[in-house]
């Protein structure tokens, strides 16, 4: 049965490959180690996702990006320097491997950084995050950790939760870089307009 867990014993249930749920800068997400193929794998489990609705990827810094052989193109880094740390997650090419271990179909994969102080420094130490929302597939988002509880009491894949106090709820726009022109798929807290600007 899930339960609160401290910042410290959730990072050491991480590493041992347990599943966390986690306070991110928009609401609850169940958090993974991206070197912990098995647990990544569970996230989709856990939350009734099908395999093929890829997980997004929370990082402390782009070098812990480029450290999962990822190229970092001068247009991510473009909206990297304007909007992260923050509520926007960027679609690039990455490696086979590691698209298809976060359930992605097109050799992409969802980057951001988090404006989440708890969550960024559990990755300053255990590295990048396979992250999504704290909810069965299809249902709506848990905005604290009591929540994730209550939703996830008979779960067992789940280790337990941090509580970082309520959550705002607003989502982050994701935008897709790996194609030509690039297009937003969700917008979000950071507009459409506020992209081009950047990009164009």
């Amino acid at each position: 049965m899930p339960r609160l867990m401290k910042v410290e014993a959730a990072i050491a249930a991480l590493d041992g490959g347990g599943i966390v749920a986690v306070p991110t800068d928009t609401v609850y997400g169940l958090a993974a180690e991206v070197g912990q193929p098995l647990a990544v794998a569970t996230l989709f489990t856990l939350k009734y996702r099908p395999t093929f609705v890829p997980i997004p990827v929370m990082v402390d810094s782009v070098e812990q990006i480029q450290f999962l052989g990822v190229e970092w193109p001068d247009e991510a880094q473009g909206l990297t320097d304007a909007f992260w740390p923050g509520a926007l997650t960027i679609i690039v090419t990455v490696p086979h491997e590691l698209s298809v271990m976060l359930g992605g179909e097109n050799d992409t994969a969802g980057f951001r950084i988090p404006d989440d102080d708890i969550l960024r420094r559990m990755m300053a130490v255990l590295g990048p995050f396979a992250v999504t929302s704290a909810n069965e597939h299809g249902e709506k988002p848990c905005y604290s950790a009591q929540e994730v509880l209550e939703r996830f009491a008979s779960r067992e894949e789940l280790t337990g939760a941090i509580d970082g106090g309520e959550r705002s709820g607003d989502v982050s726009s994701v935008v897709d870089l790996s194609v030509t022109p690039w297009r937003v798929l969700r917008e979000g807290a950071v507009s459409t307009a506020e992209l081009a600007r950047v990009l164009n």
